[in-house]
């Protein structure tokens, strides 16, 4: 079971949102055969986010810069860019559904393509429930995200 020690050390934090602040915490990495800006451009394409990220019926634009609203698991969720460093390194935080969240993505060129590390803190009653409940559920969509990332990352053209 991942716990906040198992950080990647790469991984930049907002106030308030490191591991050890978080009533859940979940870490996924995956080695994608793909460069890392082919990567980037499929995490930063939110409005295809629906076609391919599990538990994702709908993305589109927020009313500030930098935003954007998605729905994820029938709740809505506005969600606010707080790192952008292409193509290495993505950073968001969302609201909705009883929790706060920010979820990293760190993008490092390896031999035979990218790794890819993402990292999800949330806080709130919903997290706590979830966590406590089935720790397993709560890592669950980070492993279907990266499959899906590393399918449509490995077949995308060019």
């Amino acid at each position: 079971m991942h716990g906040a020690s198992d950080s990647h050390p790469d991984i930049h934090w907002p106030s308030g949102f490191s591991p050890g602040h978080a009533h859940s915490f979940c870490q996924a990495r995956v080695v994608v055969n793909a460069p890392p800006a082919t990567v980037f451009a499929l995490l930063t394409d939110v409005a295809r986010w629906p076609q391919w990220v599990p538990g994702v019926t709908g993305a589109r634009p927020g009313t500030l810069d930098g935003s954007f609203l998605v729905r994820f698991h029938g709740h809505e969720f506005e969600v606010f860019l707080g790192q952008r460093v292409a193509p290495h390194r993505l950073g968001w935080s969302g609201v909705g559904a009883g929790v706060q969240l920010y979820q990293a993505w760190l993008l490092t060129e390896v031999e035979g393509g990218t790794q890819v590390v993402t990292e999800n803190v949330v806080r709130g009653s919903a997290a706590r429930t979830i966590d406590a409940r089935s720790p397993l559920w709560a890592r669950r969509p980070h492993a279907l995200w990266l499959a899906q990332l590393r399918r449509l990352s490995e077949n995308a053209p060019g």
